[in-house]
């Protein structure tokens, strides 16, 4: 029967809609609060969206069925420069933006006219994820929905920039940023296109004297001035004249532009081209020597200041540039120059001699400056040096210290001494601000900074990293690695939507500084959107009181005009719910949202109230490419439901990967989801609930192994190994229904209904988190009254898994594959089989062997004197190779099946062959099977194959 998507997934909703079932106050019940980064509404969501959320639902659906009181709310991200942006572009009439609108949105005409506005960008796109959101099934409670340019969340933001300042963790001053020179703000990763987070390298500009000029080379060895012999000029470059504060520098274009941004008085004096300076020298700044500069095409103008110093005993680059431009055709006057120009020594490092640079370049076999073994050999040479190298003599006062430590004392020693200036670059440029404009970094006076540097706020945020459980454990690292680097941070801007800086209304606080303690507004926004809160009532003694616990009630009441009774409620639900229980992200947020989310909870709450749990997963690619507009592989999250449905959506979601990997989503697994899915409803539709009669040995194992895949499944999605458990439920037990079917068809059972219900309705219980609405409709087929996104998770029970079941059928199915390959490999069609059973002394030698093994010993001289010293094993003597062959049977199985093997000790192998195998066998392979224990009297054994027989490995005789 075919399934028609749309119209399950339509009825359902509505059931839940009715039912209220997803919206959530406090009760008697242990509490789950689970919340995940609200989304940007500057556009429709995509599949590639859908991941981070349907996460975080299978999460809060799965504690909801283990009894937990869930709650997960959901809200929308106003605030910021995105939407600004683009209202600014749809206003420019930018053609890209309004095709991208049109063709792969499908916004309507009308409405794009009026997303000149950024409030009515941010409300079509609202409306349109919460109703992609609602249609993918996500059980979130819809009553604490808003936005962050509400009223009351304002003052919420309010207070708690206003909390952040009176601890003195918000500062005042001068700091590098990323900055959008056109738009003149701040920018961070969700301002700019692509949704990249500036980066900024710092570079020691090395001032050299030309005439009246000032030629800077930018270095992030600042240690190797002691080396440089020249410096590198492009000849084909144009240079800008220029005065920088009182003194005059010869700079590249790029590098000016950049420099006005650097708190540099900056005026432009003409232009000089690099031509005119090759063979000219320069004064290097310590040593009060000439040096001079030599032609080099490899100088890009937008890397530094456009000229490089050349130090070839420890660059290679330099080296094979000098050994280079000595074989070219040049002057005579400038090759004479080239000639005498011999490298200087200034680092000791264990395995190089004088020249590491040369020694590297030859090792390597570079040819020439375009060889990429070029880069090899510098990344060997900066390496070893910078790990293992010390200054030498000539280095002066620097002698003996490690180049791993220089840097910073060589810098202040040269920007103390006026030999230098810093220079601050993108690291990952170009980075577009969402105008279009390319970021610079820029240096942001009397800013408003949150001081994310501070020692003490950072060993705090450490000690809740190091106590909350972080989903996958190896991502960890990544936080402990931000942590470490983290600095100031801009957390104001003068453009954009948002809350305005209470001190200082020039100014309105950032978007990555408003969200991230806003999961303790899901609170109290319940009690806004029903009309008891309202903003013009709320001060900070009313905040005070509910978030921090501090301050009494009476005054709050007087204060707010509201009644004790209602704030002490609010109050109660907050203290009930929170902290948050986990917190769902994406990885590209480890570096900032999620780290200042910790941050903030540190800095504000008290310990109880800090968050419990992160939950970090990788993105989606698509076909194995990133989603992008311009490789036109973004297929919309709405459009993907309407054309395939939601659960096999979410599914291909997440079975495509575990947490951390990348998703490689394609339509061929949406279609091969969509035909298990409708497999698994036509056997829910034929089931009925009978009543279980006496279970046969096939049940038994059944309901055994249903029973190890509800602990399986329970476990993997506890640790959010959500593709594992999904595998499980849809794909692995597949085979042991498969062997279950073959089993009773071989006895023609008919009365196997009420056995299948019962297992297939644990699968789909345990389904539901992951499809909850085709789960609902199989639910119902099954004949459940209640809905299963509700119902109780099934619990795993040690006392309902038989473990002589389960080894038994294991055994069974091995002797059936045993048979198979020896009659595949000897090509004989059979017309006998016997199969012998170990006698009953090897089982008791078996189990001791066994039980040892289980005990940590798994030497065999030591379990033989052991088992030779028992009475009862002492003949273990007279087959010493079967107690080798047993130890070696063992260890090569798994610990489970060790474990069930010693469990299940009184197993009868004989009798269950005898009682099982026959008709199977019979069935498989159209003959007739005997069984024989390899001690009985009127054993039929004509080759001898009987004492080869050991404990679950019957010996076999084919004739």
């Amino acid at each position: 029967m075919e399934i028609k998507w749309n119209e399950i997934e339509s009825k359902w909703r509505k059931r839940w809609n009715d039912t209220k079932d997803f919206e959530t106050d406090p009760n008697t019940k242990e509490k789950k609060f689970i919340t995940v980064a609200y989304p940007y509404p500057n556009s429709p969501q995509h599949i590639g969206h859908g991941r981070t959320y349907t996460l975080a639902d299978v999460h809060a659906r799965f504690y909801r069925m283990k009894g937990f009181n869930v709650l997960f709310p959901m809200a929308f991200h106003y605030t910021g420069t995105p939407i600004l942006g683009m209202a600014k572009r749809v206003e420019a009439e930018d053609k890209e933006i309004i095709e991208n609108l049109k063709n792969l949105y499908g916004v309507p005409e009308e409405a794009i006219k009026t997303f000149v506005e950024p409030v009515k960008i941010a409300d079509y796109f609202h409306k349109e994820i919460k109703t992609g959101m609602i249609e993918m099934g996500y059980s979130i409670d819809w009553r604490r929905e808003f936005t962050t340019i509400d009223p009351v969340y304002s003052k919420f933001i309010e207070w708690q920039i206003n909390t952040l300042r009176e601890k003195k963790l918000i500062i005042q001053g001068s700091h590098p940023v990323g900055w959008c020179p056109k738009d003149q703000n701040p920018v961070s990763q969700h301002d700019t296109l692509g949704d990249v987070e500036p980066d900024f390298t710092e570079y020691i500009l090395i001032k050299f004297k030309y005439e009246d000029y000032i030629i800077p080379t930018a270095t992030l060895r600042p240690e190797t001035i002691f080396g440089v012999v020249n410096l590198w000029v492009n000849p084909e470059i144009i240079y800008k004249k220029i005065t920088v504060n009182d003194e005059k520098w010869i700079v590249s274009a790029e590098c000016a532009y950049k420099l006005e941004f650097l708190d540099k008085k900056i005026t432009y004096d003409g232009e000089i081209k690099g031509s005119e300076l090759i063979g000219k020298s320069v004064i290097v700044p310590h040593r009060n020597e000439s040096i001079v500069m030599l032609p080099a095409s490899f100088v890009e103008s937008g890397t530094g200041t456009g000229m490089v110093m050349s130090v070839p005993a420890h660059a290679p680059f330099d080296y094979q540039a000098l050994e280079d431009l000595k074989k070219a055709k040049i002057e005579p006057k400038l090759a004479s120059l080239v000639n005498k120009i011999m490298p200087i020594s200034i680092i000791q490092t264990e395995g190089y001699g004088e020249n590491p640079a040369k020694e590297a370049v030859e090792r390597f076999g570079v040819k020439d400056q375009s060889d990429p073994k070029l880069e090899e050999a510098t990344k060997e040479v900066y390496g070893k040096e910078f790990y293992g190298g010390k200054l030498k003599q000539n280095t002066e006062k620097f002698a003996g210290i490690k180049v791993a430590y220089a840097k910073d004392t060589i810098k202040e020693w040269l920007i103390e001494n006026k030999y230098a200036d810093i220079l601050l670059e993108l690291t990952n440029t170009p980075v577009r601000c969402r105008c279009g404009a390319e970021c610079v970094v820029k240096i942001l006076n009397n800013q408003w900074f949150l001081n994310y540097g501070d020692k003490d706020w950072k060993e705090l945020a450490t000690k809740c990293f190091d106590e909350m459980n972080i989903l996958p454990q190896e991502i960890r690292s990544e936080f402990n690695y931000v942590i470490g680097w983290l600095r100031e941070r801009a957390c104001a801007r003068q453009h954009g939507l948002g809350t305005k800086l209470p001190w200082d209304k020039d100014w309105i606080v950032e978007s990555l500084s408003d969200s991230v303690i806003y999961m303790a507004y899901y609170i109290i926004s319940k009690f806004v959107n029903n009309g008891t809160l309202k903003a013009e009532k709320l001060s900070k003694e009313f905040f005070d009181y509910i978030f921090l616990d501090t301050g009494d009630v009476n005054k709050v009441s007087a204060i707010t005009g509201m009644s004790e009774n209602i704030i002490n409620e609010i109050k109660k639900e907050f203290q009930y719910f929170y902290p948050v229980d986990s917190r769902h992200s994406g990885r590209d947020l480890v570096p900032n949202h999620l780290t200042f989310f910790v941050l903030n909870h540190v800095a504000i709450f008290p310990e109880s109230n800090w968050p419990k749990e992160i939950v970090v997963n990788g993105s989606v690619l698509m076909n194995g490419s990133k989603m992008s507009k311009s490789m036109g592989n973004i297929i919309p999250l709405r459009k993907a439901i309407q054309d395939y449905g939601a659960d096999p959506i979410r599914l291909a979601i997440i079975i495509s990967a575990e947490l951390l990997q990348d998703a490689d989503f394609n339509m061929e697994s949406v279609s091969g989801i969509q035909n298990k899915l409708e497999a698994l409803y036509n056997e829910c539709s034929r089931l009925k609930s009978e009543k279980i009669d006496t279970l046969e040995a096939e049940d038994r194992w059944i309901l055994s192994k249903t029973q190890s895949m509800v602990s399986e499944v329970t476990t993997s999605i506890e640790k959010m190994r959500l593709r594992e458990a999904l595998h499980d439920i849809l794909f692995s037990f597949e085979s042991n229904l498969s062997w279950y079917m073959k089993r009773v068809n071989a006895k023609n059972r008919r009365n196997i209904s009420g056995i299948l219900h019962q297992v297939n309705s644990t699968r789909v219980a345990m389904l539901s988190p992951f499809a909850p609405h085709i789960a609902e409709e199989m639910w119902e087929k099954l004949g459940h009254s209640e809905i299963v996104s509700t119902s109780q998770w099934p619990e795993f029970s040690q006392e309902n898994v038989n473990a002589s079941a389960i080894q038994s059928e294991e055994l069974l199915k091995l002797l059936i594959d045993d048979i198979s390959n020896i009659l595949k490999v000897t090509k004989i069609t059979p017309k006998k089989i016997t199969i012998y059973t170990a006698n009953s002394f090897k089982s008791k030698v078996y189990h001791s062997i066994l039980e040892k093994v289980m005990a940590g010993q798994t030497n065999m001289g030591i379990v033989m004197k052991e088992l030779i010293a028992n009475p009862d094993t002492s003949d273990v003597k007279k087959i010493p190779d079967f107690v080798q062959k047993t130890i070696k049977d063992i260890l090569s199985e798994p610990t489970e099946i060790r474990q069930t093997k010693l469990d299940s000790k009184d197993f009868d192998e004989k009798k269950f062959l005898t009682n099982e195998l026959t008709l199977l066998g019979k069935k498989e392979f159209g003959t007739d099977i005997d069984v024989f224990s390899e001690s009985d009297d009127n054993i039929y054994d004509p080759k001898g194959k009987a004492r080869h027989a050991r404990p679950f490995k019957p010996a076999i005789l084919i004739e």
